[in-house]
Formats: structure tokens, C-alpha cells, sequence
């Protein structure tokens, strides 16, 4: 998927997340929202790396970090559709794998532990302040509620909260 289709995926995402549909009004409004500037220069990082436009990736890893407040490894790839609610605190190590329709609170790091990264499945919601550490898998429609410490694999369709995180609830698939 080209760089452009990425975006469009995700400010169109974030648009039917925070306003239930993705109109031209929604989509416009949420191009105004906290977080979409990040999710924008994450992308135009990731497309910078991948052509080997190292010098590029760099600058809009720290366009992303003065001004989005967060900071996404050159690394880290997530699938369509990613969604960073709000930026402000996010770090997710360059090891990191997301799939589709991924959405980010404030607040939230994703990060290694011994050199291991997680890997997150398609439709996984990230709560404000949750940590998710190690070489962790987080399933298919999994919700991280906020605050959690993740050191565990979580299953699909299930839903993790608490200090360290423990399954509190699952959904039908």
C-alpha cells in the first residue's frame, strides 16, 4: 500500500473511531485533531526508510518527537488504518509490529525487554498510560485497558487490565 493510502486509511480511521463515520466533515475534522500530525510524520518516516532515505526518516522521527510529543522507532511498522487518539507520551520501539486498525491512547509504550519487541494483531485498543513490555502477542481484537502492564501474551477477543495485566474479559469473535 502506497504512502498516500496509508494516510488516507488512518486519518479516515481515526475519523470513524472519534466521530462514528468517515464524512469529508469527519475526516476534515479529525485532520485537526491531536495526534494526527504524528500519525501523518510516523508514515512519511516509515516511507522514508523503506526507500533508504535514512537522513529523511531521522528528520521526521524528530518532527515527530518535538511536535507530536511522541516517539515511534524508524523501525516499527503497523498495518492500515493505525490510530493515535491522542500522541502526547506515546514511545513504541523499533522492533514493533502492528497489524490493521490499531489504535493508541496518550501515554502509551510499547517497548522491548531483552531485545524483544510485541506484536500486536489487527483491531487492538491501547488505553491512556497502558505499558505493554517483552516479547509479548497481543491477539485479534484484544483491548489493553488503561494503566495496564502487559507482560504476557494476551489472546483474541480478550480484554487485559491491572498491574500486571490479567485477562478480565472475552468477546465472541
Amino acid at each position: 500500500m502506497n504512502m498516500l493510502r496509508l494516510i488516507s486509511s488512518d486519518v479516515r480511521a481515526k475519523a470513524a473511531w472519534l466521530y462514528g463515520g468517515a464524512s469529508a466533515r469527519n475526516v476534515l475534522k479529525a485532520l485537526c485533531t491531536d495526534g494526527t500530525a504524528a500519525m501523518v510524520c510516523y508514515r512519511l518516516m516509515e516511507a522514508c526508510q523503506a526507500a533508504r532515505l535514512y537522513p529523511l526518516a531521522m528528520f521526521f522521527n524528530k518532527l515527530n518527537s518535538v511536535f507530536g510529543h511522541c516517539v515511534i522507532g524508524r523501525g516499527a511498522r503497523f498495518g492500515p488504518e493505525f490510530v493515535l487518539i491522542h500522541s502526547h507520551g506515546v514511545v513504541i520501539n523499533a522492533a514493533v509490529r502492528g497489524g490493521r486498525g490499531v489504535k493508541l491512547e496518550h501515554e502509551v509504550t510499547i517497548g522491548a525487554e531483552r531485545g524483544e519487541s510485541p506484536a500486536l494483531g489487527d483491531n487492538v485498543f491501547v488505553g491512556a498510560g497502558a505499558r505493554i513490555i517483552g516479547a509479548v502477542k497481543i491477539g485479534d481484537n484484544a483491548r489493553i485497558g488503561a494503566n495496564a502492564a502487559v507482560v504476557d501474551d494476551v489472546p483474541a477477543g480478550a480484554t487485559a487490565v491491572g498491574v500486571p495485566a490479567r485477562i478480565v474479559a472475552r468477546r465472541d469473535r
